[in-house]
């Protein structure tokens, strides 16, 4: 089990999000944990800015819905590694979008901007638990069956 420190942002009296530190291809990144998000998504510009080339991304030829749209053009990239505190795993496939909606909202609001969002997959997997209190993520080092 590895327990991971949580940062809570106030949106400006329009609710909180939980953001977490990620590294990934040796970069660090915010990454928002949300328990709404069926799929773990990452940022296709932030990504291109990181210096991940656009061959990197697969097109999945599907639209995606959700973040206030019905037709954003996905792809999807393999992760080497993700770490989030001393927790890792390897080999991760996941969603490509594009974020920046998000990111303006952020940077409207002075916010750091974000490489996407920790969801479901993740979180279910690998028996999250969030400590509010605490701010603390927890997540087990192996995936629960």
């Amino acid at each position: 089990m590895q327990k991971i420190p949580l940062e809570i942002i106030d949106l400006q009296g329009d609710g909180y999000h939980l953001l977490v530190k990620v590294n990934l291809f040796d970069h660090d990144f915010n990454m928002v944990v949300d328990t709404g998000a069926s799929k773990t998504v990452v940022d296709k510009n932030t990504l291109l800015h990181s210096g991940i080339p656009e061959e990197q991304f697969e097109d999945t030829n599907v639209l995606s819905t959700g973040l206030g749209t019905t037709n954003m053009q996905s792809f999807i990239i393999d992760i080497p590694e993700l770490r989030i505190g001393e927790w890792k795993i390897k080999h991760f496939t996941t969603a490509v979008l594009d974020l920046s909606s998000i990111n303006y909202a952020y940077e409207q609001m002075g916010l750091e901007p974000v490489i996407g969002v920790l969801g479901g997959d993740i979180l279910r997997r690998f028996g999250a638990h969030i400590d509010y209190r605490k701010l603390l993520l927890t997540l087990r080092d192996r995936a629960v069956r």
